[in-house]
């Protein structure tokens, strides 16, 4: 192989998990980890995290992580392009730890600086009875593998409820797509869909 004629493309991705909206939660953590297509590798960085405890200051409903994110992928085409899927969890009314968010969004496909807010959902229990339960016990619906919040498989069958925002921060860096014949550049500056900067609540 030659670096002219390339027979793969990278993806360099970092960032961090800046933090999250949560009005009625406190005291929460996340967890990270990507989903990528059979002919994508990550060939260094972490493909997982899990981060540091927050608590909202005073006047404040927002959750500062700033949680690293550092990974780079190897691939051959675009299909499956990787995902990121963030978990949120923090302590119920007794203390135990259960689930308060799931979201998941594509790795921005432009070189560059990204912002992306993530709306967030919970499952919910299919019965009064069951929802009564499950707080009682202590053990709230969720997700066995939090990767099927990227999968459209049985999604079609699950109950949610939207709860909280997420934003992450990335920067984009690609080599020898274009090689390959992929053209990832983006005719505007700061195209909505890709770059987008607004969030739901102030820094």
């Amino acid at each position: 192989m030659t670096s002219n004629n390339p027979s793969a493309f990278l993806l360099m991705v970092n960032g961090q998990i800046e933090g999250a909206n949560f009005p009625e939660y406190d005291d929460m953590y996340c967890k990270y980890c990507f989903v990528y297509g059979h002919d994508w590798a990550p060939t260094s960085g972490l493909e997982e995290g899990i981060s540091q405890i927050t608590s909202r200051g005073s006047g404040s409903q927002n959750l500062v992580w700033n949680f690293p994110i550092d990974i780079t992928f190897k691939s051959t085409n675009p299909f499956g392009w990787p995902q990121i899927v963030v978990s949120v969890y923090g302590p119920d009314t007794f203390g135990n730890d259960v689930v308060r968010g799931y979201g998941a969004v594509h790795i921005p496909f432009t070189p560059g600086k990204h912002t992306k807010t993530i709306p967030m959902f919970v499952p919910e229990s299919t019965s009064r009875l069951q929802k009564f339960t499950s707080w009682l016990m202590g053990r709230r619906p969720e997700f066995t593998d939090p990767k099927v919040v990227a999968q459209g498989e049985g999604r079609e069958v699950t109950r949610v409820r939207s709860q909280g925002f997420v934003t992450l921060q990335f920067n984009i860096v690609t080599k020898d797509i274009k090689k390959l014949g992929y053209d990832t550049t983006s005719t505007e500056h700061a195209p909505a869909g890709l770059s987008g900067t607004q969030q739901p609540y102030g820094t």
